[in-house]
C-alpha cells in the first residue's frame, strides 16, 4: 500500500491532532510515536534504525497510509525516496510555544526513567537508545536542553523542508488552520465535523509523574532488599 502522506513536522506541532484528522480523512492507520511505544515490533524496528541498521521502510510502514510525529518526521527525505508519490505535510507552530511544550512533555518523558534503570533494565535501555538515536541525538545533536540551539534547529529544519520539497508537493500547516487547506491539498472533501484539536499535555504530565513514582518505588524496594540481605548476612 505505502505511505500516501508523510508528516515532516516535529513532535508537539499538533501531530496528535494531525493523526486524528488524517485518519478521519481515510488515511488509516496514521503512524505516530504513540504506535511505536505501544508495539513491540515497531520499537524493535526503530531501535535497529537508531543503532545504524538500514531500514526496510516497506516493512516498517506495512498497514499504514500516513505518518506524522517523531520518529518518522526526521526521516522525511528517506521516506519520500521510498514512497515517491506521497505528499508532505509540514506542521509548524510558534517556536517559543513549541519549545516549552516539547520540554514539558516528550523530552521530559524520555528522561523520566532514572540512570540505573536505563543501565540495568533492557526494555528501558532500548527505549532510551531508540528515542535518542532517532530524535534527540539525530535531530538536536544531544543539545535539546540548550534552548537557543534547539529553537534554531526547529527554524532551520523548516527551511530545509521547504528547500527539499517542491512547493506543489508540500503543505506548511498549522492545526489552527483547520480542514480547508489540508483537504484542498489532499484532494479530500471537508468533513462536516470540527477539526480535531487534541491537547494531550495533561496526559504526558500524568505519565511523567507515574513513571517517576514507579521507578522511585522500585528503587526503595531494592534498597530495602539490599539492607535486609546485609542484615541477614551479618546475623
Amino acid at each position: 500500500m505505502g505511505l500516501k502522506v508523510i508528516g515532516s513536522g516535529f513532535g508537539r506541532t499538533g501531530t496528535m491532532s494531525m493523526k486524528a484528522a488524517l485518519e478521519q480523512l481515510g488515511y488509516v492507520k496514521t503512524h505516530h510515536m504513540e504506535y511505536v511505544l505501544k508495539n513491540a515490533d515497531q520499537r524493535a524496528y526503530w531501535h535497529r534504525i537508531a543503532t545504524g541498521e538500514t531500514p526496510d521502510w516497506g516493512t516498517i510502514f506495512n498497514g499504514y497510509q500516513a505518518s506524522v510525529d517523531f520518529p518518522s518526521a526526521s526521516y522525511y527525505k528517506e521516506l519520500l525516496a521510498a514512497f515517491p508519490d506521497a505528499k508532505i505535510v509540514h506542521t509548524v507552530r510558534d517556536v517559543d510555544r513549541w519549545y516549552q511544550s516539547a520540554s514539558e512533555t516528550i523530552y521530559a518523558i524520555s528522561n523520566a526513567s532514572p540512570a540505573w534503570a536505563q543501565k540495568f533494565i533492557p526494555f528501558v535501555r532500548k527505549n532510551k537508545e531508540m528515542v535518542n538515536g532517532t530524535v534527540w541525538n539525530r535531530v538536536f545533536h544531544g543539545r535539546f536542553e540548550d534552548e537557543a540551539y534547539a529553537k534554531q534547529v526547529f527554524r532551520d529544519y523548516s527551511e530545509q523542508v521547504k528547500a527539499d520539497i517542491p512547493a506543489e508537493n508540500l503543505l506548511i500547516f498549522e492545526v489552527k488552520d483547520g480542514w480547508e487547506p489540508l483537504c484542498a491539498f489532499l484532494g479530500k472533501d471537508i468533513p462536516d465535523t470540527a477539526f480535531p484539536h487534541i491537547n494531550d499535555s495533561a496526559s504526558f504530565k500524568k505519565m511523567i509523574r507515574n513513571v517517576k513514582i514507579f521507578f522511585g518505588a522500585i528503587h526503595v524496594a531494592l534498597l530495602a532488599a539490599i539492607v535486609a540481605l546485609i542484615w541477614w548476612l551479618i546475623l
